[in-house]
């Protein structure tokens, strides 16, 4: 979402500043360019997750420690 409002921002930004050469058809192209870069940033881009626990088996001392004392 954060992406889309930015892609939406660039563009009244750029309706604002009443650019000569900024005709409908460009503006159409430069809004449909902003969206579609702002959902590739963010789907491709940025990775929320987090790094994927290794599936190892566990080290020596992980192993000793999760055994029952004995008396």
């Amino acid at each position: 979402m954060a992406a889309a409002s930015a892609a939406s921002g660039f563009r009244t930004w750029m309706q604002t500043h009443n650019l000569g050469w900024l005709t409908p058809k460009r503006m159409r192209a430069l809004t449909i360019g902003a969206m579609c870069t702002a959902g590739l940033v963010a789907t491709v881009g940025v990775s929320g997750a987090t790094p994927p626990a290794s599936h190892g088996t566990p080290t020596a001392k992980l192993a000793a420690a999760s055994r029952p004392i004995t008396p």
